[in-house]
C-alpha cells in the first residue's frame, strides 16, 4: 500500500514538473500563450486517463492557478478552465477536499448581482459544473449552504433559459442531498422560482415547477401559500407537460410533505382539477396519484374510520351508472375538507378568467361525486354557487355546473334540496336572473331517482304552477327552464305524473301563452303531447277533456282583474283553440267567463283579442263551441249580453276597433251556424239596428263585416222578415253603393240582391211602390257607374228586381235612358222586362 502511494506521488510530481512551464505561462499577458498553456495542461492530465489517485495530487497543485483562469479576459481560456475543473471533479476520488476553494470562487462568479460571466454558454457550463459538484459531493456541501443558495438565487433568474433549467436541476439535487440543512434557506429560493414560473419556454416552466416541488418538500412548509396560486395558474397552461408537472408535484406533496395534513384543503383541489384534464396521460396520472393519496390516508387513519370501512364499501343506491366510485380514503378526505373547499369554489366560479371558471365548475362535480350525501350540510352555499354559475356567459361553465347539480339530486335526499330550491324558485335568488333556480331545479330533478321523487311530485308541480312562478316572467330563458322542469318530471316519473297532470298542463299552457318564440311554443306543445303519452291518452283533446272544468275554474278565479296584459287572456286562447270540440262540452262554464271579460267597461285591447279568438271558433262552430249543440242554447245570451253591447257606438279609434272585432265575431257567429234561423228571427229587432248602424262605421273593415252580416241575416231569415223590417234595411245598403271601398260596394250590391230575393207575397209592390221606386232610381244611377263590373252587377240585380214591379221599373228605366253615357244596359234591361210573362209579377217567393 505504501509502495503504491509512493509510486502515485512520484508520478504526480513528474507530471507537475512537466507542467511547471505551462503553469508559469498562465500568467503571461499574451492570451494565445495562456490558451496554449491551458490546453497543454488539459492534455497532460485529464485527457491522459491517469489514475484517480494521481489526479487527486495533481489537482491539488493545479486548482488555484486554474481557478484564477475563470476570470481570464479571453473566453476560450475561461471555457478550458471550466472544462478542466469539471473533468478533475468527475475523476478525483475526493472532490470534497477542494470545496473550500471552488465554492467561494463559483459564488463570486455566479452569485453577484451583476453578471460577471458575459458568455451565456460559459454560465451554463459553470452551473453544470455546480450540479456535478452536488452529485459527487453530496452531504459534504452542507457547510456551503449559503454559497449554494446565493448562486441559485441568481442563476434561476438568469436570462439564458438553459441556465434556468440547469439551475432548477441543481436545486432539486441539492435539496435532496442536504435536507437537514436545506430547509433553513429554502425560503430564499421561492421568490426567484415564482418569477421564472411564467417564462415563455414551456421546458423552463416544467423545470421551475419540479424545483418548486423539491424546495417546498424539503423546506419548512411555511411557503406553500406563496406558491399555490402560481401552481394553480399553471393548471391552465397550454403545454400538457407543464400541467403534468404540476399534477406530479402536487400529488407528491400530498403523499410525502411533512405537514401535508395542514394543506389538504389547498392541495386537493389542484390534484382533482387534473382528473378532468383534456390529455388522457394527465388524467390517468392524477387519478393514480389521488388513489395513492386516499389509500395512504386510509391506512394512516385506519382506527378513525374502522366502522365506515365495514359498511361504506358498497355504493349508495341509484349511483350514477358508468362512474367508478372513489375509494373510501379519497371520499373521506373530500368530506372532511368540504367545508373549506366550498368557499373557494364559490369564489373561483366568478373569476374573471374563463379558463378558471371552467376548471372550477369541473372541480365542483368531482368534489360532489366524492362527498355524496355529505353535500347536504353544505347545500345552501352550494346552491348559491350553482345559481351564480348558471348565469355565466360561458356555455362550458353552465354545462359543468348542471352536471354538478345533477349529482346533488343523486345524493341529497329530495326533502332537503326541495325545501331550499323551491323557495328560491318562488322567490328568485336574483332579480336579473330569475331563471337560475329553475335551471338548477331541472338539473337536480334529473339526478333524482323515480322512487325518491314520486312522493314529492305534487309539491314540485304545485310550485311550478304558482302564478308567481309560471306567469311572472316572459324572458325566453326563464320559460325554457320552466319547460325543462316539466320535461324532466315527465321523463323521470312517467305515468306517476298523472297525479299532477293538471298542474303540468297549466304550466305548459302558460309557456305557450307567454312565448314569442316559435321554437319555444313547439317545445311546449311537444310537452303537452308527452303528458298525454305518459298517461296513455289517445290525443291532446282527451287531455283537455280530462282537465277542462278545472282549467276554466282556474281562469275564472281571476277573470275580474284581467287586462290586455294579463297572461290569463292568452291562456284562455291556448286552451280553447287546442281543445277543439272539447270546449263545446263546457259551455256552461265558458259563458260566464266570456260575459265577465267582454263587458263594455273592460280593457278594450283585451276585448278585441277575445272577440278575434271567438270569431275563429265560431266560424267552425260545429267542431268547436257547438260540438255538442250546447252553444245554441246559449246563443241568444251570447248575442244580447256579449256581442250587441260591444256594438254600441262610442267615440274614439279604440272604441271603433272594438266594434270592428265584435262585428267580425258577429259575422262568424251568423255564418258558422251557431244560431238557428228561428232564434235569429226572434232577435232580429234587437240585432238589426246595431248592424245597420255599423254600416256607417269609419273603419272599412267594420263596414265590410256589417254588410256581410246583413247578407247572412237576409240569407237565413230574409223571407221571414216583415215588409216594414225589410224597408228599413235597403236604404242603408243603398248608401254603401257610394262607399270609398270597392269591396264594400260589391258586398252591398250582393246584399241588395239577397234583399230582393227576400220579398215574398206579403210584400205588396203597390203599397211599397215608393220604396221600390227609390231603390230602382238608386240602382239605375249606378247602372251608369264608371266601373264596368259594377254596371254588370247592378244590371243583374235590376233584372231580378224586374219581377217585383215590372211597370214601375220600365218607367224608371225609360226616364233615365237618355241621360246615361251609354243606353246599352238600359236597353238590355228593357228587353228583359219585355220578355217577362205577364203573370210573373205574382210569382214571388213565399
Amino acid at each position: 500500500m505504501a509502495t503504491m502511494v509512493a509510486r502515485d506521488e512520484h508520478a504526480a510530481s513528474e507530471i507537475l514538473r512537466g507542467l511547471a512551464r505551462h503553469l508559469n505561462c498562465l500568467n503571461e499577458d499574451n492570451k494565445s500563450t495562456r490558451k496554449r498553456a491551458l490546453d497543454q495542461i488539459k492534455r497532460e492530465t485529464v485527457d491522459k486517463g491517469l489514475p484517480s489517485s494521481v489526479l487527486q495530487d495533481v489537482f491539488s497543485a493545479l486548482l488555484k492557478p486554474i481557478l484564477k483562469c475563470l476570470s481570464d479576459p479571453m473566453e476560450r481560456c475561461r471555457e478550458t478552465a471550466i472544462v478542466v475543473i469539471t473533468e478533475f471533479i468527475r475523476c478525483v476520488p475526493k472532490p470534497e477536499d477542494y470545496l473550500p476553494y471552488i465554492m467561494p470562487c463559483l459564488a463570486q462568479r455566479l452569485g453577484e448581482k451583476e453578471i460577471l460571466e458575459p458568455a451565456e454558454e460559459l454560465r451554463l457550463l459553470t452551473v453544470e459544473t455546480l450540479t456535478l459538484i452536488v452529485e459527487v459531493c453530496g452531504k459534504n456541501l452542507a457547510p456551503y449552504l449559503n454559497e449554494m443558495i446565493i448562486i441559485l438565487q441568481r442563476t434561476i433568474v438568469d436570462p439564458f433559459p438553459d441556465v434556468k433549467r440547469e439551475s432548477c436541476k441543481c436545486t432539486i439535487k441539492f435539496a435532496e442531498c442536504v435536507p437537514e440543512k436545506f430547509h433553513m434557506q429554502a425560503e430564499s429560493l421561492i421568490k426567484p422560482l415564482m418569477q421564472t414560473i411564467v417564462h415563455q419556454h414551456s421546458r423552463v416552466r416544467v423545470s421551475v415547477i419540479e424545483a418548486t416541488g423539491a424546495v417546498i418538500q424539503h423546506g419548512t412548509g411555511k411557503n406553500v401559500d406563496d406558491v399555490l396560486s402560481h401552481l394553480a395558474q399553471r393548471l391552465f397552461d397550454d403545454s400538457p407537460q407543464v400541467r403534468k408537472a404540476v399534477t406530479a408535484v402536487v400529488g407528491n406533496w400530498l403523499l410525502h410533505m411533512r405537514d401535508r395534513y395542514s394543506y389538504f384543503h389547498k392541495l386537493i383541489p389542484l390534484l382533482l382539477s387534473s382528473i378532468d384534464d383534456e390529455i388522457q396521460e394527465i388524467r390517468l396520472l392524477a387519478a393514480d396519484l389521488w388513489r395513492q393519496v386516499g389509500a395512504q390516508w386510509e391506512k394512516e387513519n385506519e382506527d378513525d374510520i374502522k366502522d365506515k370501512m365495514d359498511f361504506l364499501l358498497s355504493p349508495p343506491p341509484f349511483y350514477p351508472p358508468g362512474v367508478e366510485r372513489p375509494g373510501l380514503g379519497c371520499r373521506e378526505l373530500v368530506v372532511r375538507n368540504l367545508g373549506r373547499l366550498v368557499p373557494a369554489i364559490t369564489h373561483d366560479i366568478t373569476d374573471w378568467l374563463v379558463s378558471t371558471r371552467i376548471r372550477t365548475s369541473q372541480l365542483l362535480s368531482v368534489l360532489l361525486l366524492h362527498a355524496e350525501d355529505h353535500s347536504t350540510q353544505h347545500l345552501q352555499p352550494l346552491l348559491a354557487t350553482l345559481y351564480r354559475a348558471c348565469t355565466d356567459t360561458e356555455k362550458g361553465v353552465i354545462i359543468n355546473c348542471l352536471a354538478a347539480a345533477k349529482l346533488l339530486g343523486t345524493f341529497v335526499p329530495p326533502p332537503a334540496f326541495l325545501k331550499l330550491v323551491l323557495d328560491h324558485v318562488t322567490s328568485p335568488y336574483s332579480p336579473s336572473h330569475p331563471w337560475a333556480p329553475l335551471m338548477v331545479l331541472a338539473a337536480v330533478l334529473g339526478g333524482c331517482s323515480k322512487p325518491l321523487l314520486k312522493p314529492h311530485l305534487e309539491q314540485i308541480a304545485n310550485s311550478l304552477a304558482q302564478p308567481d312562478v309560471c306567469q311572472e316572467y316572459q324572458q325566453v330563458m326563464y320559460l325554457e327552464q320552466l319547460l325543462a322542469c316539466v320535461d324532466v318530471l315527465l321523463r323521470q316519473c312517467e305515468s306517476d305524473c298523472g297525479s299532477v297532470s293538471l298542474q303540468l298542463l297549466q304550466v305548459l299552457v302558460t309557456v305557450q301563452s307567454l312565448s314569442t318564440e316559435p321554437d319555444l311554443s313547439e317545445k311546449a306543445i311537444a310537452g303537452v303531447q308527452c303528458l298525454c303519452k305518459v298517461q296513455g291518452l289517445d290525443s291532446v283533446i282527451e287531455l283537455y277533456r280530462q282537465h277542462m272544468a278545472q282549467l276554466l275554474y282556474w281562469l275564472s278565479a281571476s277573470v275580474n282583474t284581467w287586462s290586455s296584459y294579463s297572461p290569463q287572456r292568452l291562456q284562455l286562447h291556448i286552451i280553447v283553440m287546442q281543445s277543439g270540440p272539447v270546449i263545446g262540452e263546457f259551455i256552461s262554464q265558458l259563458m260566464p267567463l266570456l260575459r265577465s271579460c267582454l263587458q263594455p267597461d273592460k280593457d278594450p285591447e283585451m276585448r278585441m283579442s277575445i272577440f278575434t279568438m271567438m270569431a275563429k271558433l265560431l266560424i267552425d262552430a260545429d267542431k268547436t263551441l257547438d260540438s255538442n249543440g250546447h252553444f245554441r242554447d246559449e246563443s241568444e245570451k251570447f248575442l244580447c249580453d256579449i256581442v250587441l253591447p260591444n256594438l254600441v257606438w262610442h267615440a274614439g279609434r279604440t272604441a271603433a276597433a272594438v266594434r270592428t272585432s265584435a262585428l267580425s265575431c258577429l259575422l262568424a257567429f251568423l255564418h258558422g251556424g251557431a244560431i238557428t234561423p228561428g232564434q235569429l228571427l226572434c232577435l232580429e229587432e234587437k240585432l238589426r239596428p246595431q248592424v245597420l248602424s255599423a254600416l256607417e262605421e269609419e273603419s272599412q273593415m267594420g263596414r265590410l263585416f256589417a254588410c256581410r252580416s246583413l247578407s247572412t241575416i237576409l240569407r237565413l231569415i230574409g223571407t221571414s222578415l216583415h215588409p216594414e223590417a225589410l224597408n228599413k234595411i235597403y236604404p242603408e245598403l243603398l248608401k254603401r253603393l257610394d262607399d270609398s271601398s270597392e269591396e264594400v260596394r260589391s258586398v252591398a250590391l250582393q246584399a241588395l240582391g239577397l234583399w230582393l230575393s227576400s220579398l215574398t207575397k206579403d210584400y205588396s209592390p203597390e203599397l211599397c211602390a215608393p220604396h221600390l221606386q227609390l231603390l230602382f232610381q238608386q240602382l239605375l244611377l249606378h247602372l251608369d257607374d264608371p266601373d264596368n263590373l259594377v254596371q254588370d252587377q247592378v244590371l243583374e240585380i235590376l233584372k231580378k228586381a224586374s219581377s217585383v214591379h215590372p211597370s214601375l221599373l220600365r218607367s224608371e228605366v225609360e226616364a233615365v235612358r237618355d241621360q246615361q253615357r251609354s243606353p246599352v244596359h238600359c236597353d238590355q234591361l228593357l228587353q228583359h222586362i219585355s220578355s217577362l210573362p205577364m203573370e210573373n209579377t205574382a210569382d214571388r217567393p213565399e
